[in-house]
């Protein structure tokens, strides 16, 4: 196919190329030869007349003369006649006949309508009568032509006056046999026709190089027709094909997808990134987050509720974490570690917040699906613990050439996971490295400090308190351990549930302080309290 396509180039410039310069060509060499053919005919056809003319001049002249005895007259009926040739008008008939009776391509009549009476009559056409009547009513035109013929020949006649002379007047006007006796000098008696023909068909053959040019143009066209036939069909097989494989490299390209993260995806086929083992070290924000008391769930649940309650907190977590630009490296059966600053990154302060503000919805997010989960009959759904640390990881494709793995290693991933482990449930760890970075846009309080192996040093967690960056304050409160469980909507109260809801959190709060303090407070002493309470919740 290659080959093909290679040898058909330069075919079609060469074609081309002979067909630019055959055309002119061929052209030229056909009217060289047609104009040959045409001379040598016109002077074939010249020398019959001058024969004609020869032969008439000396059978009916030049013999009258010689044989005469005495004085020569000239007659219109001279033959027969001793001592008589003919007179001009005569000539011109013997010389019409004469020309016109040979099969060649030029015709000479000399005709009128009133011809002397021991003459057979005339047979005028249509054209003859015609051009007879108009030159004589005006004679000064000249002549009278037709165009005839069909596709194969054309044919031109050309008629001329003929004017009365002097001589002619008297003799036609005294002549017995004349049919009419009161000629005028320029009166028009007759015309002399002259016919042309020129068969087109016998001229066609002498076009021979522009018909082999049209034969080998065609020849060029058909193999053209026939090659891009070919080459079309070919293409469109290639086409097919390639639209196929197409196809299917693309739902390949989307299951694959599902395997690896949308960042690496993208470097990947975009060929921005080599598939190779290599790895590089970077500052990266690294997350790590766990779902408290996994195992005791999963012996409450049946595999099939497990299953599907797994994969949607996945799926709510891992859209959240690409809506964030965050890497997702992989999940540990429940847990999740995600990272930022690789394979794209915004800059190690934007990395860590944007990790930050992950964190905070996706615990959010949790809680909605909490609430979810327990009116569908889930006793204690999934609480997460998450732990965010930045540092230098070594972070690429590890592995070898034929199975390898996108992800990162080093201290500071370790760290992530330790601090998660701390991590309230519900809650969000910070290393101190993070908390540097993001303390402008979160709240966070030092916790107790841990050590962990292969760090040297005492790490300081923080803990999240708040979200600095949100203008307005929470509307979703969602909580639920032994003993606790409610999910509250502010937004979606209605005036009067409000109301309820107020009286009964106050009486919760009291409730509380009581189950605290471990006693009983006299209901004087507990309305005061009460009070106290509404006036800080106002």
């Amino acid at each position: 196919m290659t080959q093909q396509q290679r040898l058909i180039g330069p075919l079609l410039i060469v074609a081309v190329l002979l067909g630019l310069a055959g055309l002119p060509l061929a052209v030229w060499l056909d009217l060289r030869s047609l104009s040959e053919r045409m001379l040598e005919a016109q002077a074939r056809e010249t020398g019959r007349i001058i024969d004609q003319m020869r032969s008439f001049y000396a059978s009916d002249v030049i013999q009258a003369v010689n044989s005469a005895t005495g004085r020569i007259e000239t007659r219109h009926d001279y033959k027969g006649v001793s001592n008589a040739i003919p007179i001009p008008a005569t000539l011109s008939l013997e010389l019409g006949e004469r020309i016109s009776g040979e099969h060649g391509t030029i015709k000479y009549r000399f005709v009128s309508d009133l011809p002397f009476k021991d003459r057979k009559p005339h047979d005028l056409d249509a054209f003859e009568q015609i051009a007879l009547s108009n030159l004589r009513v005006n004679p000064q035109a000249g002549s009278a032509i037709d165009v005839s013929g069909s596709i194969f020949d054309r044919q031109v006649r050309i008629a001329a006056p003929i004017r009365m002379e002097s001589a002619c007047v008297r003799c036609h006007n005294t002549h017995p046999l004349s049919p009419k006796t009161d000629w005028k000098v320029g009166d028009v008696r007759g015309i002399q026709e002259i016919v042309l023909r020129q068969p087109i068909a016998a001229n066609v053959l002498a076009f021979k190089y522009l018909l082999s040019y049209f034969v080998l143009a065609g020849l060029a066209g058909a193999t053209m027709l026939v090659l891009q036939r070919r080459q079309t069909g070919l293409i469109n097989r290639m086409n097919h094909e390639l639209t196929e494989s197409n196809g299917f490299l693309a739902s390949i390209s989307v299951q694959i997808a599902k395997y690896i993260s949308p960042q690496v995806y993208k470097s990947i086929f975009s060929g921005e990134r080599d598939v190779a083992v290599a790895t590089e070290r970077k500052k990266l924000t690294i997350f790590f987050s766990d779902i408290k008391d996994f195992t005791a769930t999963t012996e409450r649940l049946q595999p099939e509720e497990l299953t599907a309650l797994l994969n949607e907190y996945l799926t709510e977590m891992t859209a959240i974490a690409v809506k964030h630009g965050g890497t997702v490296d992989k999940y540990i059966g429940d847990a999740m570690l995600v990272f930022f600053g690789d394979p794209e990154t915004r800059g190690v302060r934007e990395d860590a917040q944007a990790c930050v503000q992950m964190a905070i919805e996706m615990q959010k997010r949790l809680g909605q699906l909490n609430a979810r989960w327990r009116r569908s009959g889930i006793e204690r759904p999934f609480q997460a613990r998450i732990g965010i640390n930045t540092g230098y990881c070594n972070v690429g494709n590890f592995g070898s050439d034929e199975r390898m793995d996108y992800t990162i290693i080093g201290a500071e991933a370790n760290l992530a996971a330790r601090l998660q482990s701390v991590a309230a449930p519900g809650g969000i760890t910070l290393s101190y490295e993070t908390y540097a970075l993001v303390s402008d846009v979160v709240r966070a309080s030092p916790q107790d400090a841990i050590r962990m192996k292969g760090i040297s040093r005492e790490v300081v967690p923080y803990a999240i308190e708040g979200d600095l960056s949100v203008a307005t304050q929470e509307s979703i409160f969602s909580e639920h351990a032994r003993g606790i469980d409610f999910y509250i909507d502010v937004d979606a109260l209605e005036a009067d549930g409000a109301v309820r809801l107020r009286k009964r959190l106050l009486d919760t709060l009291a409730a509380v302080e009581r189950r605290m303090t471990g006693a009983s407070l006299p209901d004087a002493d507990l309305e005061p309290h009460q009070g106290a309470m509404q006036r800080a919740a106002s």
